[in-house]
């Protein structure tokens, strides 16, 4: 289906053409005034320049055009050259049907569908997710599920760090407490045990131990600097304990993640790049771009554009190591490879900008990948709290994401324990359902690049732009058809398929069922912004907005006592599509709603 402005446009077009102007002077938008019209088209203002007439009279002319179409309830000219642009209540019926019978709620499918890889996520085994990890998995999942609806091929990538110093800490510090373990015997050549030498919770010890170790050691940190040299050559003790330790940490941060309804559809490691890094880097010095400076060898990268000094990359150290720009460009080597991506989209913190503006220019200029690839940087500002500092533990500490979840379900069961009428159980389910919406909508309804305060009391609110807020009002919505259902004698499940024949309001009764009309049309024309800009904030605020006038529609309309049947079936229809739409957005955002509250 075209969007409600991409048919208006088209009658516009007309219009002005049929009066003798060009028809791109009909761009149409909504209007920004809702009291005076719900559509406003400009065109006449720039037109006036051209053909040396008034703008009013122009926009009278095209407006005395307009006003032939059925599509359009009321048209007006007004100074200086504006055209108001109200739509009729049978067109935008029409056009709500048509969308409820479509399974894509109307949206067109991508023209060219890509194939595209989201690289979200980040966390490094051995440790545990904290609220550090928290913006690039909802973020990352939810601009996934976004492209996905809109017909592309759409891979999201884990991208653990396995491959760094933490290793060698971890390994050395285990060589420490446990010497005697078969992995560090030299001359050991059996079959490692399968099961490892410590749980989860001791490896989540070790990590910090070790590294605060190492900055007041020298001796030690040396030795864990030789110990991640020599798993990354190959050293077979430390490989077997490396396996260990990638066993562990993904069955836990599988789980984690699995909690914040995040799924990865490949969970690679940097470790899965180093095998193309060697004949990556002989091709960066056999097309001269790489040199040596001061040891290391380097790409240089800035263009003649630039407003700021970009300094050359660094593909390898003095002593030959990696770094992370050799392994994510290996990681872009690879991608290639494998999957031949239109695009590749980074979710990541936005001070890495710089980092990954190196890398995209020596990918270009390498041809690693083809220079129409896309290769995006979206880039997350810092999650904070109250006081405008990253968000810590009471202690100062930063906080593990368990509990911050924990935190977030106990505040929304305190809020609803109150008015509880089921069992503890069912109350306690209910909560983690809402958390996930408070602290999700509550990071998503703020735009990706900027800083926000994380404010637990506000994001659990039920009321205002809140994530229990929507849930609450899809919530009532379930229980209006529950009632109606009963009352009808009609399968709630069958309820959509019921009311389908049934006009949403060909003339609507009041002003705030138009205006829920209006709302649900404009579904289309966010996701085609949403998806454009990255944007899931869009589909927020959008989402607040439905569910804000379906609650003035609600106590406006007498839903269950309207005595004319057929007036109440065209109720009744309006808001199955206005549940169906709000649960498309909520999936989008990567959560659900309960059936009550």
């Amino acid at each position: 289906m075209k969007t409600v402005i991409d048919l208006i446009e088209k009658e516009a077009a007309a219009a002005f053409a049929a009066c003798g102007y060009d028809a791109s002077y009909g761009r149409v938008t909504v209007s920004n005034r809702p009291d005076l019209c719900e559509y406003q088209c400009n065109g006449a203002l720039a037109a006036a320049k051209t053909y040396k007439k008034a703008p009013i009279v122009i926009a009278g002319e095209v407006a005395e055009k307009l006003k032939e179409n059925a599509m359009f309830e009321e048209i007006g000219a007004v100074n200086p050259g504006f055209i108001n642009i109200r739509i009729s209540g049978v067109f935008l019926a029409d056009y709500l049907t048509e969308m409820a019978q479509d399974e894509k709620l109307g949206c067109e499918m991508a023209e060219k569908p890509e194939t595209i890889i989201i690289d979200y996520g980040g966390p490094n085994v051995a440790k545990p997710l904290h609220v550090g990890h928290l913006r690039s998995a909802i973020i990352g999942e939810s601009i996934k599920r976004l492209l996905r609806f809109m017909g592309n091929r759409v891979i999201g990538d884990v991208h653990l760090g396995d491959w760094g110093l933490q290793m060698g800490l971890i390994i050395e510090e285990l060589k420490v407490r446990q010497p005697q373990l078969c992995y560090f015997d030299e001359t050991y050549t059996g079959e490692y045990p399968e099961e490892a030498p410590f749980t989860i919770s001791e490896l989540e010890e070790i990590y910090p131990c070790a590294s605060a170790k190492s900055k007041i050691d020298p001796e030690f940190a040396q030795k864990a600097h030789d110990a991640t040299v020599k798993l990354q050559q190959g050293n077979r003790g430390y490989r077997a304990i490396w396996q260990h330790i990638m066993n562990i940490s993904v069955a836990d941060l599988k789980k984690n993640y699995e909690k914040l309804h995040v799924e990865f559809e490949l969970w690679k490691k940097e470790s899965d790049a180093q095998p193309y890094i060697p004949d990556m880097v002989q091709m960066l010095k056999d097309k001269g771009l790489a040199y040596v400076s001061e040891g290391a060898l380097v790409v240089d990268v800035k263009e003649e554009t630039d407003k700021k000094e970009i300094p050359p990359c660094l593909i390898t150290k003095s002593d030959g190591a990696s770094l992370y720009q050799t392994t994510d460009l290996a990681t872009i080597v690879e991608r290639q490879k494998l999957f031949e991506p239109d695009r590749i989209i980074y979710v990541v913190d936005k001070r890495q900008e710089m980092h990954f503006t190196q890398v995209f220019r020596v990918a270009k200029k390498a041809g690693i990948v083809p220079e129409q690839t896309k290769l995006q940087f979206l880039g997350f500002g810092t999650m904070n709290g109250k006081d405008g500092k990253p968000f810590k533990t009471r202690e100062g500490g930063v906080m593990r994401l368990e509990r911050l979840i924990g935190e977030i379900n106990d505040a929304v069961y305190e809020k609803m324990k109150e008015n509880r009428t089921g069992s503890e159980e069912e109350t306690q389910k209910i909560a983690e359902t809402v958390g996930m919406a408070a602290i999700k909508y509550g990071d998503l309804s703020n735009q990706a690049s900027k800083d926000y305060v994380f404010d637990v009391e506000r994001f659990c609110s039920f009321e205002g732009n809140t994530g229990p807020y929507i849930l609450y009002m899809i919530v009532r919505i379930k229980s209006i058809l529950k009632k109606y259902a009963e009352n009808a004698g009609v399968d709630p499940e069958k309820l959509s398929s019921f009311v389908m024949e049934a006009p949403m309001g060909d003339v609507p009764a009041g002003k705030s069922q138009k205006e829920l009309m209006l709302v649900l049309s404009r579904f289309h024309d966010m996701m085609d912004q949403a998806c454009e800009e990255l944007a899931p904030h869009k589909v927020c605020g959008y989402i607040y907005n439905v569910a804000d006038v379906f609650s003035r529609f609600y106590h406006e309309t007498n839903i269950l006592a309207e005595t004319d049947q057929k007036k109440q079936k065209g109720y009744i229809a309006l808001i199955v599509l206005a549940k169906r739409v709000l649960e498309t957005c909520i999936d989008l955002l990567g959560f659900e709603a309960p059936d009550r509250m």
